[in-house]
């Protein structure tokens, strides 16, 4: 759909953790004051200057999971804080990958990037607590479907030792997640049944699985106390996949997403149903779900939106 032609009608995708890299953000800042003052407004709320992180590094604080999800956020939000004039009618439903169903909220007016930003480090510190607790791993399985994925994971579990389909991103591309030794029998059997590839990931803990159980009384706290508004624009849950009108619903669903799967192509076939002509634009750093957007619903249009090029491109058009 050219951008010079009818009302673009649009899906929001915001991106979660392993978008991150030094630097990020930082030609938004000095481009656009708009973003510039989103990430000011950010490292006061934080008390934190996590701008200095994201820009400066150096990368092994920029990895601990408690700054990459704040920055992460921070980068969508600054981008939103620039086109949000621009693309904030056209919006028929947001959704983002993991933490960045956080940053969805905020496209969606339910919470501002400061509150959200405080959400998601807390998030991340419990996270990384929780992984402390019980180590855990976490595999890509590329080239394999998700049901033959996640009947190896059912195989390799035990009484003692879990592994669980953590991220379904793809019809053939599925994140594992759980005890080590049940992390590389699931992959080994995932190997057995036809996958392409098993690929580890560098995470400090076994996210969206059962081992993130002791992160969830500290997160229903803080959600709890956060003043959430209504979401203006529909939010399409990682949890369940249903679409989220109210405030009260999105509270609980974000404490369940922490130890459930991110439901990543039902939520994307879920939005295409809601809006079947639209724009996927991706807000923030990399172009990973404009990616799994193609491969999920066939024919998308993608716009990502995470550089301050891209962005003059989209604004100038």
């Amino acid at each position: 759909m050219g951008l010079g032609g009818p009302p673009m009608v649009t899906v929001l995708l915001c991106p979660g953790q392993g978008a991150q890299k030094v630097g990020m953000g930082k030609d938004l800042a000095d481009r656009y004051p708009a973003a510039r003052e989103c990430f000011d407004r950010i490292d006061e709320a934080l008390g934190v200057a996590l701008t200095r992180i994201m820009w400066e590094g150096p990368e092994g604080d920029l990895t601990q999971t408690h700054n990459t999800q704040p920055a992460i956020l921070a980068h969508t939000a600054a981008v939103w804080a620039v086109v949000r004039d621009r693309l904030g009618g056209s919006a028929a439903v947001a959704l983002g990958h993991s933490l960045g169903e956080y940053s969805a909220y905020v496209t969606a007016g339910a919470l501002t990037p400061e509150q959200a930003a405080q959400l998601v480090r807390r998030r991340g510190e419990l996270m990384h607590e929780a992984g402390t607790r019980r180590p855990g791993s976490m595999a890509a399985v590329l080239g394999l479907a998700t049901e033959q994925v996640l009947e190896a994971c059912r195989e390799a579990s035990s009484a003692t030792e879990v592994v669980v389909g953590a991220n379904l991103n793809a019809p053939d591309q599925t994140v594992i997640s759980g005890d080590p030794p049940a992390v590389e029998r699931a992959g080994q059997g995932c190997k057995a049944a036809g996958a392409k590839r098993v690929v580890p990931l560098k995470v400090s803990g076994a996210f969206h699985s059962p081992l993130m159980a002791p992160a969830v009384p500290g997160l229903e706290e803080a959600i709890t106390a956060a003043p959430f508004e209504e979401p203006r624009v529909p939010v399409v849950a990682n949890a369940t996949a249903e679409v989220v009108r109210t405030a009260a619903r999105a509270r609980r669903l974000l404490v369940e997403q922490l130890t459930a799967p991110v439901r990543w192509v039902e939520g994307m076939r879920r939005a295409a149903e809601l809006a079947p002509e639209a724009t996927y634009v991706e807000l923030g750093p990399g172009g990973v779900l404009s990616g799994l957007a193609k491969r999920v619903v066939p024919r998308a249009a993608t716009l990502p939106l995470g550089t301050a090029d891209e962005l003059e491109r989209f604004l100038c058009a």
